[in-house]
């Protein structure tokens, strides 16, 4: 086992990892905040600091299956005008933000190897951290798209049901962790989602 170099790795996937958590479980609770719900803002969750938002689950599973999540912000829909489509728009807040994100990390890193303007000492670092914040980010939009709860798939498929359908797909949700669980190591997670994750990842940076 090579210690140098788990942790060149660890230095790289980190910053990527933890901004790309961050920005995401943000746009959950900005969207909500500007749609009336101050629960994530009074909660401290309005915030660009990672230890607010980071959930030991979803770290420990990133380290594992390569697929991770942070602690969901705190949404009260009772604020909204029309809270299954309030929900609606939070839930499709996150993996929006990580697609952005990607696309623009996409963007430097073809950037800076067209117009290297930096020496390749710290060139090099930056570049391989922002084609990680591609797949990263990817990797975020398409887990969480998931129909799973908590995942925020499984939100915007209860924005969409009929109200009771909904409450009744909302109580498998303490299950949810477990079914994802289950689904990585029968291999079916990866089969489902790494073929989008491929896909988006070499279509932007192509």
């Amino acid at each position: 086992m090579d210690i140098g170099l788990i942790i060149q790795k660890i230095v790289i996937l980190a910053p990527p990892f933890l901004f790309a958590l961050t920005f995401h479980e943000l746009a959950h609770g900005y969207v909500a905040w500007r749609l009336g719900d101050p629960t994530a803002k009074n909660a401290g969750r309005l915030t660009m600091n990672p230890f607010k938002h980071l959930d030991p689950l979803g770290v420990i599973a990133f380290i594992i299956m390569k697929i991770g999540w942070a602690k969901p912000v705190p949404v009260n829909p009772v604020y909204f005008r029309d809270p299954q489509k309030g929900m609606l728009m939070v839930a499709l807040a996150g993996p929006s933000a990580n697609l952005v994100l990607a696309f623009l990390s996409a963007i430097l890193v073809k950037g800076m190897i067209m117009f290297p303007l930096l020496p390749m000492f710290i060139l090099q670092p930056i570049a391989q951290m922002l084609v990680a914040s591609v797949w990263i980010n990817v990797m975020l939009a398409v887990f969480n798209c998931l129909p799973i709860p908590p995942l925020d798939g499984s939100k915007v498929l209860m924005g969409v049901l009929p109200p009771d359908m909904a409450r009744s797909y909302e109580k498998m949700e303490p299950f949810g962790f477990i079914l994802l669980l289950l689904l990585f190591y029968a291999g079916i997670l990866s089969k489902v989602i790494m073929p989008i994750i491929m896909y988006t990842n070499n279509l932007l940076l192509g």
